[in-house]
């Protein structure tokens, strides 16, 4: 892809082609005012502004965020809300408004989550009692609060895709689903949906089963976990150490009802199916054999109770965000996020995440100052960009999934989301290389945003591009680890920047000092320079993948 020239005798062509843009033609004066502000975008040096991102600013801003005193910023105690006001006064003292129509801040987007911990749990099948923390795990709300009665229903993988769909003449509604983990191969070992050998989201990520179940009215989905008992403890080993612990998420509310997500072990599995464990894995080979879905055999357990008490409370907190309104192609919108969060005092410990997402949050603000000083120079962009700083991504991309649930600007306007989440450290795979990122997700809905990230590099920033994570069979699954991935679930291309995990990686020892800033800071310069091509392009960038 052909990089742009910034330059003065690209004016004249881009006037020509402003008179083709989706955005309706001004008159006059007008006409004459949004023509020049485009054109000073475009003849602008993007280095000018890409310079005034230093690692001293880098260093200031954190030495704030990631100090003791914001006490881990964990999503709504009152770090998180110290950390909030301070990314706010920063856009406000760099003149850039806040975007928020209602409520008393207009940086702020604020919404209820709920705490709760866990009570008494177990499920009975024909009077044998699993226990939650042994035998099944619920993530999640739960509506089961005292003992009740539950229809069981098998609905193969659980998967509704046009390509394979389990649901297809299967009432589930009000019913407690049960599922196998994964999705369906052929013969040849090739997945069916996808049709080759990449697994996809119906793998990766098990609230895409859940959503399939809440869209089809059922109450619960249970996905059987692990090929045996062994490996079911295995897997769910991270859920059994946060069991005692409150966690915090979305409630479900009348309107909005959310199916429960449970993680049961192959034997509950069995007692619910009335089958053998074996009778699952052969579920599967009946599949492959078929190349289709096909009717379970299995004849459910007509005497399941099933109790999850959960006690609640509301916790308020708050998205922090920015707006920079563009010249003449001001509806549509780049948005640049990361997340402010992390995991506040344990044990009496502050875990200060200054890598983990301070680092990525003075990077959204650094991009924010040099865009505002742009536009202050009269070359501003001519898409509008929205910088957004998200609570909640310790506890499960919250508030990125409130953001694109409950949009301040149309979802369909949005362009991009370039998220930003841990840069300026390194992992064991690049010591002593630290000019390099992890680049995660650029290709999967759009060429052009992998053409243009590849050649802004390629022009400013000479980073080693390392796509190892963008690998669909990851087993990390970074790409479904941060915020991004809830645009990306809209359709909406992303751009992932991240530098890999370490030994500090959610730890009370990820501290500023430890941050290497002239790395972070081309980082940062490279996401700007991305960011500079997609708002001041002619043309809005094509979604024209479906990659997994």
């Amino acid at each position: 892809m052909k990089k742009h020239l910034y330059t003065l005798g690209m004016a004249a062509a881009f006037l020509s082609a402003c008179s083709t843009s989706q955005t309706p033609a001004a008159s006059g004066s007008d006409a004459v005012s949004t023509a020049a502000k485009a054109v000073g975008a475009i003849a602008a040096d993007p280095t000018k502004y890409a310079s005034t991102i230093t690692a001293a600013d880098l260093e200031k801003y954190l030495r704030v965020l990631a100090s003791d005193s914001l006490e881990g910023r964990e999503t709504g105690r009152r770090g998180q809300k110290m950390a909030a006001e301070y990314i706010s006064n920063f856009y406000r003292a760099n003149g850039l408004p806040g975007p928020v129509k209602s409520g008393s801040n207009p940086y702020y987007q604020t919404f209820d989550l709920e705490e709760s911990s866990w009570g008494e749990g177990y499920v009975t099948v024909s009077g044998k009692k699993f226990a939650m923390g042994k035998d099944f795990f619920v993530s999640g709300a739960s509506p089961f609060q005292a003992e009740e009665a539950v229809q069981v229903v098998f609905a193969g993988y659980g998967i509704d895709d046009p390509a394979y769909s389990d649901y297809t003449n299967l009432d589930v509604t009000g019913k407690v689903v049960v599922v196998l983990a994964g999705e369906p191969k052929k013969a040849d070992g090739t997945y069916m949906i996808s049709g080759t050998d990449k697994m996809g989201t119906w793998s990766q990520d098990p609230r895409t089963k859940t959503a399939a179940a809440t869209k089809k009215g059922a109450k619960a989905v249970m996905i059987v976990t692990g090929a045996t008992d062994a490996e079911f403890q295995q897997m769910t080993g991270r859920y059994a150490n946060a069991l005692s612990r409150p966690s915090i998420g979305f409630g479900s509310t009348a309107s909005q009802p959310r199916a429960t997500l449970m993680m049961v072990s192959p034997s509950m599995a069995s007692a619910l199916l009335n089958a053998k464990t074996t009778d699952l894995t052969a579920y599967g080979t009946n599949v492959a054999k078929a190349g289709k879905p096909v009717a379970g055999t299995f004849k459910p357990s007509t005497s399941v109770k099933i109790k999850t008490e959960r006690k609640r409370q509301p916790l308020p907190t708050e998205n922090v965000m920015a707006y920079l309104e563009g010249s003449d192609l001001k509806d549509e919108l780049i948005v640049i996020s990361s997340h402010y969060d992390h995991e506040g005092i344990k044990d009496g410990v502050v875990y200060n995440g200054a890598n983990d997402d301070g680092s990525g949050t003075v990077a959204v603000m650094e991009l924010a100052q040099a865009f505002a000083q742009a536009k202050k120079n009269g070359q501003g962009p001519r898409r509008s960009i929205l910088f957004l700083n998200v609570t909640g991504e310790e506890k499960g991309l919250l508030g990125s999934e409130y953001y694109t649930d409950h949009p301040i600007f149309p979802l369909t306007s949005t362009v991009a989301d370039l998220n930003i989440d841990m840069i300026g450290r390194h992992d064991k795979e690049h010591e002593g290389k630290p000019d390099y990122i992890y680049v995660i997700g650029s290709d999967k809905l759009s060429s052009e945003l992998h053409a243009i990230s590849e050649n802004a590099n390629k022009t400013y920033s000479n980073l080693d591009l390392d796509y190892t994570f963008n690998d669909p069979n990851d087993k990390n699954r970074f790409y479904y680890r941060s915020d991004h991935y809830n645009f990306a679930k809209h359709g909406i291309p992303i751009a992932f920047y991240f530098n890999g995990v370490h030994d500090d990686y959610h730890q009370p020892t990820d501290d500023v000092d430890k941050i290497n800033f002239p790395s972070a800071e081309k980082v940062a310069r490279l996401v700007f320079h991305t960011a500079w091509d997609l708002a001041n392009r002619t043309e809005r960038i094509k979604v024209d993948s479906n990659k997994k």
